[in-house]
């Protein structure tokens, strides 16, 4: 946890947001992120779905089952699914996302319009083609060799 910290007071040092992340495997560090989503103008780039992606790149896999989570901060809706995804073993946090809230990373719309219906969202999600689509949820059923996640 204190390498997280680090990496979030370095981020804030270094034109990125306050947030850190390390990934762990067998008690080694075998990922770490910082907060960059200004730095690559890409609003996924958060400390964990930064370390995310370089842990899955160094062990060659979308599962990481057998890992551990540490993160400067609660995780936001978004890495929470992420880390969800890609099936890490626990989750250990620091501030808590009222932290975050006090300095204006505020996460609370998000979290409130989950449980909305599509058509009650502050974003509208209108469904269209589904009948098109389906075709290809209806290959990857019969698909043999499928990978599955």
């Amino acid at each position: 946890m204190l390498r997280a910290i680090e990496l979030s007071i370095n981020s804030v040092n270094t034109a990125g947001g306050p947030f850190g992340c390390v990934i762990v495997k067998e008690k080694k560090i075998i990922a770490e992120g910082s907060n960059k989503v200004t730095s690559l103008n890409d609003p996924t780039a958060h400390a964990e779905i930064v370390a995310i992606r370089e842990a899955c790149k160094k062990l060659n896999t979308f599962n990481l089952a057998g890992c551990d989570l540490y993160t400067s901060c609660e995780p936001c809706p978004m890495c929470l699914s992420a880390i969800y995804w890609s099936h890490i073993d626990n989750i250990f946090y620091a501030n808590t996302r009222d932290d975050a809230k006090k300095i204006n990373f505020d996460d609370s719309l998000i979290y409130s319009e989950i449980p909305k219906k599509n058509e009650d969202r502050k974003i509208p999600i209108k469904q269209m083609l589904r009948d098109q689509a389906l075709k290809a949820f209806e290959l990857w059923d019969k698909k043999i060799d499928k990978i599955e996640y």
